[in-house]
């Protein structure tokens, strides 16, 4: 079961889903909650950028007050958290590093982290939507993510399971079911394949494993090439509640888990994703 909830905070619309999301999932669970804010230090105060001559000064005043920016937008993004958890308690984190190391190295120490799918995380920026940490997230670190998308999430519905037989997909619904973060709710688990029957018997290979951990689960399976659009199309009907899946896989018709896919469904699916590598 889950115990560590790891949430990355900024004022961004998505970050601030993702800090109630994690809120309720820790009322829920009773699993203990980290609140984390980026000063990213190595870029507000970045001695190894080259400084015209007579510039030094300008570069001092610039350094000072990106610094204060991120001081301040770290209280902010605090009393914010702490207004919003009420009575159920948090620990405050402050990671000085740069965003991608900072969440690396403190997401080891949890079960999950929780991100906006447009967090900022201080001095970046998200151009096309998506928290550039993610990537690097899903690629190199421990843990499985949330990623939560900007706007109101369905606080109702079943969760969708997208499986593929993949090595990540058969990872993403061990870990979550394992942490146990949707035992009281309803799963559907759809597949893809060239024919229903071929995506349906995959469907019950993930349906199986779960109904073994007590999951409510049903399989479905669709016959097409397009697993994103499938997905997307399924989960905005349903509507789904959570996206459980896996990310970069390369065979056959497992395109859903190639790098660009996965950043085509994270972008485009209308609630929390629930992914791991």
């Amino acid at each position: 079961m889950i115990r560590s909830i790891l949430v990355a905070l900024d004022d961004t619309e998505g970050a601030q889903r993702a800090r109630d999301l994690a809120i309720a999932f820790a009322r829920h669970t009773g699993a203990a909650l980290t609140m984390a804010t980026f000063l990213d230090w190595p870029h507000a105060r970045d001695a190894h950028e080259a400084v015209p001559p007579g510039a030094a000064a300008f570069k001092e005043r610039r350094d000072a007050a990106r610094s204060k920016r991120l001081e301040e937008e770290a209280e902010a993004a605090f009393a914010a958290c702490a207004a919003a958890a009420g009575n159920t308690p948090f620990t405050r984190l402050r990671l000085v590093d740069a965003p991608e190391p900072a969440l690396l190295a403190a997401g080891a120490a949890h079960d999950i982290v929780v991100i906006g799918r447009d967090s900022t995380l201080g001095l970046e920026d998200c151009p096309d939507g998506l928290a550039p940490v993610i990537e690097a997230l899903l690629h190199d670190g421990a843990r499985p993510l949330l990623v939560v998308p900007p706007g109101p999430a369905p606080v109702t519905g079943k969760v969708l399971v997208a499986y593929d037989g993949s090595i990540p997909a058969m990872r993403a619904v061990q870990l979550f079911a394992l942490l146990g973060l949707g035992l009281d709710l309803q799963l559907r688990v759809i597949s893809v394949a060239a024919t229903r029957a071929d995506a349906t018997q995959m469907a019950e290979i993930a349906a199986g494993y779960l109904r073994n951990h007590d999951f409510d689960v049903e399989a479905v399976g669709v016959e097409g090439s397009h697993p994103v659009d499938a997905l997307v199309a399924e989960a905005a009907a349903m509507p789904a509640r959570l996206l459980v899946m896996g990310a970069y896989e390369h065979s056959g018709l497992r395109t859903l888990f190639t790098g660009s896919a996965t950043r085509r469904l994270l972008l485009s699916a209308p609630c929390p994703v629930f992914v791991a590598h």
